[in-house]
């Protein structure tokens, strides 16, 4: 096969059988039709059909090394460092395509799967690991152009630092059994966003691991018998795109992934009661590298389109000759060349790793992630400030075709643009930064790679620092 159209996307996804739970009921029919899920599956199934646009094919896609047809480039295994800046170049279209707003676009998943089956020499002659099944997922998906969910996270019933789970019932997913046709897997995980729309879900545990049960790591079509999605409320609040601009194409939904002695099939599995493989693989594997890599591609192109939110509602209302409004859209600026140059530095610095592969540097990517969730909130704040009261009372699409379309267009006016573009600017601004979807944005950028706090200390200890404090240690001539 090779890569997909969105056609083909949506059909696959509506013939699967996936359990799917939403406000209390159980979603029947095809999931491609349902108004919560409908605008993010024709957002998606747009994306693979540049793949197959003659614009944009050649920078979409490459020769499969064993069929010879197109394939998506995000599943490239890079030798050099102008296979990264392909991979990049690929990413920027499918970001572009959404504005950056798609925090699960499908090369994030074929990224960190290319990256796992990469990597895969690190479990080999471990004990309950099969690196051989990574490498056969990794065809499979690059072959077919599979869709992948993903859950790392357990349930938070207890944050404290020295929780042990002592319930009858498991909660956090673990394994209750096995026998000759694999793993038996109870309990549940969390947030996997796009959860019930893809064609598989890939489960990892990773880091926090403490006993056997709890180390595995598998993927499985989501329409396995057993497995269940249950959505929170959906952020749709309707169709209209001059209302919902931004909610309406690209609200992804967050998914908590139950198991109900759902069998895993040996072939499926990549370890299993491994701790040391559950605690090591996932951080020692390129799939930091790989998936800090195209998030943070996608995070340049989505605060470039944030700058010209910012920008367009300063030239509406025309207050840019203030000097707090131009001191506000540089720090996006700021910003914005910031994330860039950490993004080139990265791929500047790349090298081979052990096993062949061309990683990006680590700790420039590092740093931006670190950045990103501390600015992007003052980014939506500073939406916010410029947009001031203008950004409250909003009317909709219906009222503009109404009787009233005069009134509102005499007193809806701006210096540069008649009363409905404006509207269309403001609501854009809303929809980002103060709906449901919007202020989802904004908790989903803070702790996309998890705690702010702990991501500091990952770079605190993985930064070369001694070289520094070697340079003050000779100043000063002290002992070593």
């Amino acid at each position: 096969m090779s890569a997909i159209s969105g056609k083909d996307y949506i059909n696959r996804i509506d013939q699967l059988q996936t359990e799917i739970w939403l406000d209390g009921q159980r979603i029947e029919g095809k999931i491609s039709e349902h108004p919560a899920f409908k605008g993010i599956i024709q957002t998606k199934a747009s994306l693979y059909d540049l793949q197959k646009n003659p614009q944009f094919q050649d920078e979409m896609t490459y020769d499969s090394p064993e069929s010879a047809n197109p394939i998506g480039l995000s599943y490239l295994q890079p030798r050099t460092k102008e296979d990264i800046l392909k991979r990049r170049k690929m990413m920027e279209i499918w970001a572009r395509h959404t504005h950056g707003l798609l925090g699960r676009s499908p090369d994030y998943m074929n990224s960190a799967l290319m990256a796992f089956a990469s990597s895969r020499g690190f479990l080999k002659d471990k004990k309950h690991c099969f690196p051989e099944n990574i490498e056969a997922l990794y065809k499979r998906a690059r072959e077919n152009d599979l869709s992948f969910t993903h859950t790392f996270v357990n349930p938070q019933v207890n944050r404290s630092q020295y929780y042990f789970e002592n319930s009858k019932e498991p909660i956090a997913a673990k394994m209750v059994g096995q026998n000759e046709k694999g793993i038996i897997i109870k309990g549940a995980r969390l947030l996997a966003t796009q959860g019930g729309l893809t064609d598989e879900v890939l489960v990892f545990s990773n880091g926090g691991v403490t006993d056997e049960e709890h180390a595995f790591a598998f993927s499985i079509p989501s329409d396995t018998p057993g497995v269940k999605f249950i959505c929170r409320e959906s952020f749709v609040n309707g169709e209209s795109l001059f209302n919902y601009p931004l909610s309406s194409r690209y609200e992804e939904m967050d998914t908590m992934v139950v198991f109900d002695h759902v069998l895993v099939p040996w072939d499926r599995i990549f370890y299993y009661n491994n701790v040391d493989a559950a605690i090591e693989f996932v951080p020692q594997s390129s799939f930091q590298s790989f998936a800090y890599h195209q998030v943070i591609t996608r995070q340049v192109v989505k605060t470039g389109f944030i700058l010209g939110i910012a920008e367009l509602l300063v030239d509406t209302i025309n207050v840019s000759g203030y000097q707090h409004i131009q001191e506000k859209l540089s720090e996006i600026i700021i910003g914005l060349e910031t994330m860039k140059a950490l993004l080139e530095k990265s791929e500047e610095e790349a090298k081979i790793d052990e096993w062949g592969i061309m990683r990006p540097s680590i700790i420039p990517l590092q740093v931006a992630s670190n950045i990103y969730p501390r600015i992007y909130p003052r980014f939506v704040e500073i939406i916010q400030l410029i947009g001031a009261s203008g950004m409250v009372s909003l009317p909709s699409e219906k009222d503009f075709a109404s009787t009233i379309k005069e009134d509102l267009g005499l007193y809806l006016q701006a210096a540069n643009r008649d009363a409905e573009d404006r509207v269309k600017i403001f609501r854009l601004a809303w929809d980002l930064t103060m709906s449901p979807f919007g202020t989802r944005q904004t908790q989903y950028e803070r702790y996309f790679f998890g705690d702010p706090i702990r991501l500091s200390s990952y770079l605190y200890h993985s930064y070369p620092k001694e070289k520094y404090m070697k340079q003050v240690v000779e100043f000063l001539n002290l002992n070593p």
